[in-house]
């Protein structure tokens, strides 16, 4: 058995577009940036950007397009895909996320876009609600089984 799966956890780099497909399923691209920091043999610090170009069909392409943008960042969990056409005599090839799950994380202006739930392949986040419920009271650290 194989695996092909990726987990993204980054910022979009532009604001989504939605499509349609001919048979009627809506399609939505969009790209996310995700960063490295490590120290080359020198010691010094360096930061290293990917991009990363994401797909995602039927219901959960609606709700990306409708509740995504440029700068929010998002968790996406799927599979890599890559493509090939001819152009002008010169074959082309793009490498792709077909993202199964897409979970929307903080927002810029603060709260949760998604809940910090994960959403099923059939029922994507809405992006609205939820979160996490703290306790009212103060946690004893004594408490604390370990």
């Amino acid at each position: 058995m194989y695996i092909n799966k990726a987990l993204l956890f980054g910022n979009l780099t532009r604001d989504p577009e939605l499509r349609a497909l001919p048979s009627g399923v809506n399609v939505c691209n969009f790209s996310v940036a995700t960063n490295r920091v490590y120290r080359d043999k020198d010691g010094k610090k360096q930061e290293q950007a990917d991009f990363h170009n994401v797909v995602v069909f039927g219901r959960q392409a609606d709700i990306v397009a409708q509740y995504l943008k440029k700068g929010r960042s998002v968790f996406v969990e799927g599979r890599m895909q890559t493509r090939s056409w001819e152009k002008d005599g010169q074959k082309q090839y793009r490498t792709e996320v077909i993202a199964d799950r897409i979970q929307f994380g903080p927002n810029p202006g603060g709260g949760t876009g998604g809940g910090g739930k994960r959403a099923p392949a059939d029922e994507p986040e809405a992006g609205g609600g939820g979160g996490i419920e703290y306790p009212k009271d103060e946690i004893n650290p004594d408490d604390i089984p370990f």
